[in-house]
């Protein structure tokens, strides 16, 4: 993972420093709560429903042991002894007192961390593929051109202030596991003829009350050359870009509006600063700097490929061997394997981690990972350097601290928002919805005869759980005070199982919160009795439509009515 140099850590350990001041000045009263507001959101701090909000960066969720035992603490002593891991590879606490925070801050630089650029109208925390680095499928790793763009964009006086908050992700492998269609840009890392690397670059992804695939607008740009390409970009979103109506300030309206006029425009303000701005020439990345920051991103050491073993041999049907099918995944390196870390079981939130389950983790990855961990799109934790030896050890250690659940990919391996328990934004609650389901699909025989399907929950229009992407997406609403759920059918991510990427479809009115479970039960069975052999969920609700699944749920509101 990157080494922070000294200037790094200067420069974090300053900004904690410079908040330290806003805050107690405003604490003083000679900061007003207004004045503050934009400073506190530049580094991570909201205040949400019932107490501040702090959003801890992971940049492209690369995470070390050291880094998660000081997450661990955090939660300890200033929250309420746990955080939420997000689909954007963030941590949230939603307890800390302001007046801590500070503290808080100062413990992060400590192991350089932050909440820089986790909130506000700037661009947020780039994202990647939890495989990053070791994925079979890869083509080129993007972590080294992941931290060249946080390098860049961090603090970046020009984009301080965007009509809207800026999102990017970036993926290097075949499959896309970072969502990358559904970003303000999106990056696909290629290969040329020549052998030649370059990106692909998607701009106006992104979901809220009008979901939008991002639209390819250049499909080979050399590497060199992405800073420049992105800052022509933002800069024609921060020209343009609406600041009248924050539901229609994000780029992919004007994208959407604007069309082939957008992409003239980036095009020309490219050219512009390539051929115009002396500077210019300066926002090439040199070799030399991407070569000092890939230097970071090696093999551990102690680690070479040896001869691979079918971790699979004389394994008996039961818990270890379900965990492998689903938990475990293959490896470039012969003989490794990278390992997910469930956080999703009865009783506990999609996504959350005690402090005690994240000094395990830590645990865990110094025994048998090399003190790395990540932390993915689908809100689990995973070990990207495991010993296909150790496996039945990390089986014990994970089953003996709450992560072994074989679930990853199936129903209840689940991603959702905080909803209405914590978020000041939400209709509804995600949560209570959340454990529902989770209770009703524990059995593991029938989860494994359902198969893959992604279900998404958002508490609200925000979509910060993902429900447009889901092969079943669940969006809390109000009406008249009262929660109410939305159910969406066949999204996409944009990942070679789900195909390319699209927006779930609405199947009919909202159903109230005891109904919601029922109405994935329905849901669930009817694909079960409409199947074809092998078929998975979603490539059944493309074939068959939405009409036999908009009876079924339909036929649990009629029930209930009468009941």
């Amino acid at each position: 993972m990157y080494a922070y140099t000294d200037f790094d850590r200067q420069f974090v350990r300053a900004r904690a420093a410079q908040f330290r001041d806003q805050l107690e000045r405003n604490l003083a009263g000679t900061l007003g709560d207004d004045e503050f507001r934009p400073l506190r959101l530049q580094n991570g701090w909201y205040v949400q429903r019932h107490a501040p909000m702090l959003r801890v960066a992971v940049p492209y969720g690369v995470l070390s042991s050291r880094q998660l035992r000081q997450l661990a603490r955090i939660a300890r002593e200033f929250d309420r002894g746990y955080g939420h891991f997000t689909t954007r590879q963030n941590l949230q606490y939603n307890w800390i007192p302001l007046p801590k925070a500070a503290d808080v801050m100062d413990l992060l630089a400590d192991v350089d961390m932050h909440g820089i650029q986790t909130s506000g109208n700037c661009i947020r925390n780039i994202t990647s593929d939890a495989l990053a680095g070791v994925a079979p499928d890869e083509i080129i790793d993007p972590r080294p051109y992941a931290e060249v763009l946080r390098q860049w964009s961090t603090l970046h006086p020009e984009f301080a202030f965007l009509p809207r908050k800026f999102k990017i992700a970036i993926s290097g492998a075949a499959e896309d596991r970072a969502a990358i269609a559904w970003h303000d840009i999106g990056l696909q890392l290629k290969k040329n003829a020549a052998g030649e690397i370059g990106f692909e670059v998607l701009v106006g992804g992104g979901m809220g009350r009008t979901p939008i695939i991002g639209t390819v607008i250049t499909d080979f740009l050399p590497w060199q050359q992405i800073l420049v390409y992105i800052e022509a970009i933002v800069r024609v979103y921060n020209r343009y870009g609406r600041r009248d109506n924050a539901y229609k300030a994000r780029i992919k309206i004007l994208v959407k509006a604007e069309g082939q006029q957008f992409i003239d425009a980036v095009n020309e303000e490219f050219a512009k600063i390539l051929k115009d701005d002396p500077a210019g020439h300066e926002h090439l990345i040199p070799q030399a700097e991407l070569d000092r920051v890939a230097a970071s991103f090696v093999v551990p050491a102690g680690v070479s490929a040896t001869e691979g073993r079918d971790i699979f041999a004389e394994v008996e049907a039961g818990p270890y061997k379900r965990w492998l099918e689903r938990n475990v995944h293959g490896h470039r390196l012969a003989g490794y394997r990278a390992v997910t870390l469930s956080l999703k079981h009865v009783g506990i939130a999609p996504g959350d981690a005690t402090d005690k389950q994240m000094d395990a983790a830590a645990a865990i990855a110094d025994q048998f990972s090399h003190g790395e961990l990540r932390v993915s799109h689908d809100q689990n934790l995973v070990l990207p350097w495991v010993r296909e030896s150790e496996l039945p050890a990390v089986f014990e250690a994970a089953r003996a601290n709450g992560f072994a659940t074989p679930n990853i990919g199936l129903l209840t391996d689940m991603i959702a928002c905080p909803g209405g328990d914590f978020c000041a934004l939400a209709n509804a609650r995600s949560i209570p919805v959340a454990e529902d389901i989770t209770q009703r699909f524990q059995d593991l025989d029938e989860l494994w005869d359902i198969g893959d399907i992604d279900l998404h929950i958002s508490g609200c229009i925000n979509s910060c759980g993902h429900h447009h992407s889901g092969h079943i997406g669940i969006l809390g609403v109000d009406k008249d005070g009262t929660e109410w759920y939305q159910i969406t059918l066949g999204g996409s991510d944009g990942s070679t199982l789900s195909g390319r990427a699209v927006p779930g479809k609405v199947i009919g009115p909202s159903f109230a919160a005891d109904e919601v479970a029922d109405v994935i039960e329905a849901v669930v069975q009817t694909y079960r009795d409409n199947r074809l052999p092998t078929e998975r969920f979603v490539d059944a609700v493309r074939r068959l439509g939405l009409d036999p699944f908009k009876a079924a749920a339909n036929a649990v509101r009629s029930s209930t009515a009468q009941a």
